[in-house]
């Protein structure tokens, strides 16, 4: 059930059913086993290049196809429709997060080297941003970058990094300013080649979101042109900021997706599964509890619509980003534990569907930004209104 939404045109519905059944039939038949293996094979990522929704919201001299941002919001909406975290936080990183900064502040060097071949599929994107002692508290990332000529020499770590298992490069977060200077000054994004001498790999085998390949790095006098800078040198927190509203409307509206996926799941196997001479979905106690999440869902989906028409006009509509990541990440949370508990016994067997999604919406909870640094950004906007 989905209700018909103003923001959304009969261009954008098309777009829907076209990227629908690209994704159920490119994509569905193998996630399962991309889950399993911790990885996307490249494949996949020529698939999604030649459908054209690699470079959505980028610019046309790099590939893109500048499309209006609402045909993003049908591709998240129907990435999370997939069920599958790892696969639609592979994919949602890659084209929302780790490119964006080359989109927006990228030389056009920097477009024609990363960015271009990003949106055809042939490098993957990654973004190096949590660090050992800093995740949503940017003011405490200490990896650093020293100028050695026309080089920068960086030294740090980052952990959980999305794609990091396959990426081609990594857009890393920096201190250009020396290691004595901390809090939002001296930061800047440089991109690294994988390929790089001192840069060091290695899988983090998280138990959420397997086919993105999560993995630490280690950076060990790794040196890079200063030509990687994107944008000025020491202009990093502005940009983080400023994408970071992208990246937690993204995971919002995915999010939204993965809850509607796992509701019409969990009823198709209410209704088949035989319960007193009749089946679970006849029951009302089970009718009304499904009723209650799929209103939720539905709430969460015409927030971030409208977030999502906010953020068209305004790329730091941080309230509304911060509520849909709130909403709609806690609801996917709620909706896949309460369906796993309407599985019975089958929600908690090993390996099963349903118990994947209790840890992918899990997981997202926490990533761009925990539900609780959610909360805390939304009341100190809130206060200045009262």
């Amino acid at each position: 059930m989905t209700v018909e939404s103003p923001y959304l045109t009969a261009e954008h519905e098309a777009f829907r059913d076209r990227v629908r059944t690209f994704l159920r039939k490119e994509i569905a038949p193998h996630a399962a086993g991309w889950e399993e293996r911790r990885t996307m094979p490249r494949s996949a990522w020529h698939a999604l290049a030649a459908e054209g929704l690699l470079g959505l919201n980028h610019p046309r001299a790099a590939g893109g196809a500048e499309a209006d941002f609402f045909h993003s919001v049908v591709f998240l909406e129907e990435l999370g429709r997939l069920g599958f975290g790892g696969v639609r936080f592979a994919v949602a990183l890659h084209c929302y997060m780790g490119t964006s900064y080359l989109a927006s502040k990228g030389s056009p060097e920097l477009q024609q080297r990363y960015l271009r071949p990003a949106v055809s599929g042939e490098r993957i994107a990654a973004l190096a941003l949590t660090e050992p002692q800093a995740g949503s508290d940017l003011s405490g990332l200490a990896a650093t970058a020293r100028e050695d000529g026309d080089d920068l020499v960086i030294d740090g770590e980052k952990r959980f990094i999305v794609n990091g298992g396959f990426a081609d490069f990594f857009v890393t977060a920096v201190r250009t300013a020396g290691p004595a200077v901390r809090g939002q000054g001296g930061l800047s994004l440089v991109v690294v080649d994988r390929e790089s001498a001192g840069l060091r790999v290695t899988p983090n085998d998280c138990v959420a979101w397997r086919a993105c390949a999560m993995a630490d790095l280690s950076f060990r006098g790794v040196r890079v042109p200063k030509a990687n800078v994107v944008g000025r040198p020491g202009s990093g927190f502005p940009q983080i900021m400023r994408n970071m509203q992208l990246e937690r409307l993204a995971a919002g509206i995915s999010a939204v997706g993965d809850a509607a996926n796992c509701l019409e799941t969990t009823w198709r196997f209410l209704k088949e599964r035989g319960m007193f001479e009749s089946t679970l979905s006849a029951k009302q106690a089970v009718r009304h509890r499904m009723a209650e999440l799929l209103t939720e869902v539905e709430a969460a989906r015409q927030l971030a619509y409208h977030a999502a028409w906010r953020y068209s006009r305004d790329p730091l509509s941080i309230t509304e980003c911060s509520m849909v990541k709130l909403k709609a990440t806690e609801v996917a949370k709620t909706v896949a534990e309460e369906c796993r508990h309407l599985h019975g016994a089958e929600g908690f067997r090993a390996g099963s569907a349903i118990s994947a999604t209790v840890n992918d919406a899990q997981a997202a909870a926490v990533a761009a930004g925990a539900s609780e640094v959610m909360r805390d950004i939304i009341a100190q906007s809130g206060y200045e209104e009262f």
